[in-house]
């Protein structure tokens, strides 16, 4: 989803108060810093860096989705490296767990979260049984 650029209301009322001001006089000095050229360059900075940051919103998004569509060509092709793999040297190779994939002749036939290997547990459990006979 595309970031929400941004419009700053308080400039939309400065061009405007700039243009009334305008109407008096386009040289108002009233003072302390406070003429109307001083004014309107603040505007036109403003300005500026509001497009500067709308547009950098819209790099960004663009680099996001040139990322995320990356991110999806390299996670199929991972994929595809392992089956390349496997085809080559067969599932129950060790160049296939080497690849990062589980050899088929190390997979557990067993109920879901049961460990291939007993755990500590268990093998305590299985020695004290098997000392009582």
């Amino acid at each position: 989803m595309a970031r929400r650029k941004r419009t700053s209301l308080v400039l939309e009322r400065a061009v405007r108060r700039g243009a009334s001001i305008n109407s008096i006089d386009p040289n108002l000095d009233l003072g302390n810093g406070l003429t109307l050229p001083a004014f309107l360059t603040l505007i036109e900075t403003m300005r500026t860096r509001e497009n500067a940051y709308n547009t950098a919103l819209s790099t960004l998004d663009k680099l996001y989705r040139e990322m995320l569509e990356t991110e999806s060509k390299l996670g199929d092709m991972t994929e595809h490296m392992l089956m390349a793999v496997a085809t080559r040297y067969g599932k129950s190779s060790v160049e296939y767990g080497m690849a990062g994939g589980i050899p088929k002749n190390q997979h557990r036939k067993g109920l879901r979260g049961e460990s291939p290997t007993p755990s500590l547990q268990q093998q305590s459990l299985i020695a004290s049984v098997d000392g009582n006979k």
